[in-house]
């Protein structure tokens, strides 16, 4: 990913804090043709092994994604987070051009099939909960009965991704004068649009002096 100076988030806890956030994340790898291929999903993360941790998530097994898994074959797995056009109306200073504000979360690292039924289970289980947690009546794994359970499971393949290299970009204004980035934070947080209200709340609050 390009990141320019002002805009680089290496900062491993900030990077996991998004992944957090924004957990519907592009997997993409390639075939042995170099073609890329991408899955939007779900995943998890475990803070282990430290620093970097690893990423956990499944893909139905027709996909054929999983099968281009390999040893000497990394992917990308990437967590988009909040976005939103900047117009350069807010700026002071001209003649300026349109941009777009956003953070983003770039993980790499060699992806490994995970077979035990047991883990399999347990990371569906660890799913559903992250997902349905805070609900009035969330829906449990347990609910469904062991054959449906165990017939499902044949139709995904888990896998687990240990971390090798984290991207963090936070593209917030940062090159802009002071007075432009108080303006384009202001005006953000104007829109009626909540991703770009999202942004506005990760740009720093402007310096009073």
């Amino acid at each position: 990913m390009y990141v320019p100076k002002p805009f680089d988030a290496p900062d491993v806890a900030w990077c996991h804090g998004l992944i957090r956030r924004e957990p519907f994340a592009i997997l993409v790898g390639v075939d042995q043709g170099g073609a890329p291929f991408a899955t939007h999903l779900p995943v998890l993360l475990d803070q282990v092994p430290a620093p970097l941790g690893t990423l956990l998530g499944h893909v139905a097994r027709p996909n054929p994604q999983w099968q281009l898994f390999a040893p000497d074959r990394p992917v990308l797995v990437v967590f988009p987070g909040a976005h939103a056009y900047v117009s350069p109306s807010w700026y002071a200073q001209h003649p300026s051009v349109p941009t777009w504000n956003y953070v983003a979360v770039h993980a790499y690292g060699v992806p490994r099939v995970i077979e035990d039924p047991g883990r399999v289970q347990a990371l569906l289980d660890r799913l559903v909960r992250t997902f349905e947690e805070g609900r009035a009546a969330p829906w449990r794994l347990d609910s469904l009965s062991a054959t449906y359970l165990s017939g499902m499971m044949r139709g995904i393949v888990a896998f687990e991704i240990p971390i090798d290299r984290l991207e963090g970009k936070a593209k917030l204004s940062q090159n802009r004068p002071a007075g432009d980035q108080a303006r384009v934070r202001a005006a953000l947080a104007a829109e009626d649009d909540p991703l770009a209200r999202a942004v506005a709340e990760l740009m720093p609050e402007p310096d009073p002096r």
